[in-house]
């Protein structure tokens, strides 16, 4: 897939992977590790709105839009699915985008069945099972307090982001 280390967060909606990732992202590049972030969308989304020229643009037909700045660049791609059925497309489409050569680690959020080392964020008092004992490819379990189940999964606790961190850095050698 890639020669970049990946590191994958699986949870149930609602467990806050998202705010751990903005709090990684901040430990990250404190430690001057330039870091890319794939996130999975459920639905359609928009990142433009009616009215702003892309959006337009988009709407119109064209069916790549690149808006680019002095300090950013964005690239809206529309695509067709090649049948009927709607379905995602896999974890490594959406890397192969990445400017890769800038980063040292990228982040995926999402992407449940991709065959990625992954973290399982748990918080038992959402009452959801645990993720785990189906998905091999999670290596660690990030939780708010004690598992109904053992497990010989590292455990980290979900509300240290510097721990996680740490867990991260340790396992792809990161400096």
């Amino acid at each position: 897939m890639s020669d970049i280390p990946l590191m994958g967060f699986a949870a149930w909606s609602g467990t806050g992977k998202t705010t751990l990732l903005v709090n990684l992202l901040g430990i990250f590049t404190a430690r001057g590790l330039r870091v890319g972030v794939v996130k999975h969308a459920h639905h359609t989304f928009e990142i433009d709105y009616p009215g702003k020229d892309s959006y337009e643009l988009r709407k119109a037909g064209a069916s790549q839009v690149l808006i680019g700045s002095r300090k950013r660049w964005a690239l809206l791609v529309e695509h067709q699915d090649e049948d009927d059925k709607p379905r995602d497309k896999p974890l490594e489409y959406h890397i192969r985008h990445l400017d890769l050569e800038h980063l040292d680690l990228i982040l995926v959020e999402g992407f449940k069945p991709e065959a990625i080392p992954k973290i399982e964020l748990h918080r038992p008092s959402l009452g959801h099972d645990l993720l785990y004992p189906g998905d091999e490819s999670i290596i660690a379990v990030a939780t708010d307090a004690e598992l109904s189940v053992a497990t010989d999964l590292p455990l980290l606790n979900l509300n240290d982001p510097q721990q996680i961190a740490q867990f991260i850095i340790d396992r792809y050698s990161l400096t």
